[in-house]
């Protein structure tokens, strides 16, 4: 049972009380849905044990975030150069 500043969630089948603040319940049980999902992935690839598994989700999810982190980062400079070009464009009389 939860209450308005808690919720379950369920991880590896493993029930946990997690505080939540008040305005983030489903982003909170959407986080634990996708946790659990690339936790039972690292299980699923042979990996025993807790503590192992929690390590190499959470090292898998690390290098997830910053390859993609990295991968952005030269969209959105080319995505500002455009809009320079064209404001600039704006700017200079015909």
């Amino acid at each position: 049972m939860s209450d308005s500043r808690s919720v379950i969630v369920h991880l590896l089948g493993k029930e946990y009380r997690v505080a939540c603040p008040a305005g983030e319940r489903d982003n909170l049980i959407k986080a634990a849905h996708f946790l659990d999902d690339k936790l039972h992935k690292v299980e699923g690839a042979g990996i025993v044990g807790l503590e192992r598994i929690a390590i190499m989700t959470a090292l898998n999810l690390a290098h997830e975030y910053l390859q993609n982190k990295n991968d952005a980062s030269p969209d959105i400079s080319h995505l500002i150069e455009k809009i320079d070009a064209e404001l600039s464009a704006e700017e200079t009389p015909n």
